[in-house]
């Protein structure tokens, strides 16, 4: 029984010896026994004794049979009446004070905790059933669609998958990076299966060419940096989210382990165990007088209630942004389709970037079979379904929205949203959890509310008469209980500690003054610079679902006074896209002659699609 320290053994036995104390004080009435030692025809410890043993506070051997003379050496519980006490006992209470304390306040925080770790774990889960998920939607892109690189293409991707869950855990990485090394490491795939595929397999020096022109070259057009501001609006929104978590948790063990002050330490035994010297082993402290010494002792911890008001608000917010504007699970799904996008826009621009790398890395070897036509570049299964169009000028949501976005019943990051919603509902109820501290802790056994008689720490009244001073460091200068010097130094660091984590979370995810406001959308912002419709349709006609299957787009995006520039027309037919890629005549002289040429390359080129169609 000795080794049992859990909180609800404790308050069981603590209990259970109290039933016996009121026991013997009832057989003690009816014996006409006064209550207190000094009343007593035959004075005894007894009811002290037993009060010290169910309490666990100390050896037995400590407290005497029979009350004694005065002890000149008590330092606390000093009276001139014979005492049950003695200073070893006295010692015995101040560890008993600061352990039932401690004990006291991981109850209180007991649940919160529970709460707290709990979810720590459940998001963790969630997030790597996701992540799986989303690694798999992506993978397979490449394993329905982009065959001829698949298998080169799992180990970039499982990189960056990989240093995304890195990021979410909180290490020191930037998704901006991940994605840079990803698309790096994916130019010279594409580079060399569909934008060129007559090629050799490349040299390491002139794939590393290619990786270091990238960035450079700027192949993937917009879609590799969108892909990236998306994505990491929403992973820095859950990666504070969990930080924050841990943040709670600490703040938690922080305050269970409070160091009491020896004015405290003394306080709290005047409070409850100097009515044992006299025999009072139930009588018990007056309301207000356990408020003054509760809030004395712990007016550095009452400190926190501002900070960790400001935390839960902190946690709110994300907690909407995950749900909301940054929705994790939308953004990593939308890796795939940004992907696609972005090696469609490098296959579609195929001849400049050719031109523009030649000139950079030179021009590798060529394989001895017949390649394709350099004037068409086949885009075979571009699009898996009727629902996603190569439509550029489609907004983002319009685009997500189209992906198969629904994973099996037994995904656990189904639920991320509904675990976020009930542990802030859950998180807001404790907003006051630090300003209410000490009135919980004089809640319960401690204290007489019902009783006509009470403990004030000289003697037993009917009322306690001295004033009950508020929460706060301040309001500790008026504490008639104890004196309280100043602020915590462990207290102290652990409120900066929060407060720069509010600022620092608040900062990282753009939290705004007005924190409930609504904010800006940014999805569909900028989602055509660089490109222009051929058509008068926008982001809000919906031609992408119209039916219409032929559409034609300024691809290159060139200058409008350059009459010069190419132009390049796409159709799309059935499940094949055919990009042909017409250049215009450069002097007005050959215009006629260009134009019986185009015809009959036009014809022969139409010819060759129809018959690719019918094949494939």
């Amino acid at each position: 029984m000795a080794g049992d320290s859990s909180p609800g053994v404790f308050r069981c036995l603590r209990r259970f010896g109290l039933w016996l104390l009121a026991a013997a004080a009832v057989a003690m009435a009816g014996l006409g026994v006064g209550g207190g030692v000094s009343a007593l025809k035959n004075p005894s410890c007894h009811e002290v004794r037993t009060a010290f043993q169910i309490r666990q506070i100390g050896p037995l051997k400590l407290v005497p049979d029979v009350p004694t003379a005065a002890d000149s050496n008590l330092q606390i519980c000093q009276q001139r009446a014979p005492t049950c006490c003695t200073k070893k006992m006295e010692e015995s209470y101040q560890a008993a004070v600061r352990r039932e304390r401690m004990e006291n306040i991981q109850t209180l925080n007991f649940e919160l905790k529970y709460m707290i770790v709990g979810h720590i774990t459940a998001f963790q889960a969630a997030f790597e059933s996701l992540l799986r998920f989303a690694e798999n939607h992506t993978t397979s892109l490449f394993d329905t669609v982009y065959r001829s690189m698949s298998k080169e293409a799992v180990e970039p991707v499982k990189e960056l998958f990989t240093d995304i869950s890195l990021y979410l855990l909180g290490a020191q990485t930037k998704v901006e990076r991940a994605f840079f090394r990803f698309f790096d490491s994916l130019f010279p795939l594409v580079y060399s299966r569909l934008i060129n595929p007559g090629i050799t397999d490349l040299s390491e020096e002139y794939t590393e060419c290619l990786r270091l022109t990238r960035q450079d070259v700027n192949p993937f057009g917009r879609y590799s940096k969108e892909v990236v501001t998306e994505l990491a609006k929403s992973l820095r929104a859950n990666r504070v989210f969990s930080q924050a978590l841990g943040m709670g948790t600490e703040v938690l063990n922080a305050t269970e382990h409070v160091t009491l002050t020896k004015e405290c330490t003394r306080a709290l035994v005047k409070m409850q165990y100097c009515p044992h010297c006299q025999g009072l082993t139930l009588i018990r402290p007056c309301e207000g007088y356990c408020l003054n010494v509760m809030r004395g002792c712990f007016a550095s911890v009452s400190e926190l209630d501002v900070p960790w008001r400001e935390y839960i608000y902190t946690l709110e917010y994300l907690s909407n942004e995950m749900a909301g504007a940054h929705d994790l699970e939308l953004a990593l799904l939308g890796i795939r389709y940004s992907i696609n996008e972005a090696i469609l826009h490098a296959q579609l621009n195929g001849p400049q970037l050719s031109a523009t790398v030649d000139k950079v890395c030179g021009q590798p070897e060529e394989k001895s079979v017949k390649p394709l036509p350099d004037n068409i570049v086949q885009a075979k299964e571009i699009i898996e379904s009727p629902s996603l169009t190569m439509t550029h000028s489609a907004s983002l949501s319009n685009k997500r929205s189209s992906l198969p976005l629904k994973a099996s019943k037994n995904d656990k990051s189904r639920s991320l949203k509904k675990m976020s919603r009930e542990f802030i509902t859950y998180m807001k109820r404790s907003r006051t959890l630090y300003a209410s501290l000490t009135e919980r802790l004089c809640d319960g056994d401690l204290v007489m509310k019902d009783s006509s008689t009470c403990w004030n720490g000289e003697d037993v009244v009917e009322s306690y008469t001295n004033r009950v001073v508020t929460n706060g460091l301040k309001a500790q200068i008026d504490n008639p209980e104890l004196k309280v010097k100043g602020l915590d130094p462990h207290i102290s660091n652990l409120i900066e500690k929060l407060q720069h984590f509010n600022q620092l979370a608040t900062e990282r995810t753009h939290l705004k003054s007005e924190r409930w406001s609504t904010r800006e959308g940014g999805s569909g912002k900028g989602m055509n610079e660089g490109m222009e419709s051929s058509g008068d349709c926008d982001d809000e006609d919906g031609c992408q679902g119209s039916g219409d299957k032929t559409y034609t787009k300024d691809i290159l995006g060139a200058n409008p006074g350059d009459r010069n520039g190419s132009k390049t027309t796409v159709k799309k037919m059935d499940d094949t896209a055919t990009v042909i890629i017409k250049s215009s005549p450069k002097h007005k002289g050959d215009s006629d002659k260009s134009s019986q040429v185009s015809s009959s390359l036009l014809f022969v080129i139409t010819a060759t699609a129809v018959v690719w169609h019918f094949l494939s």
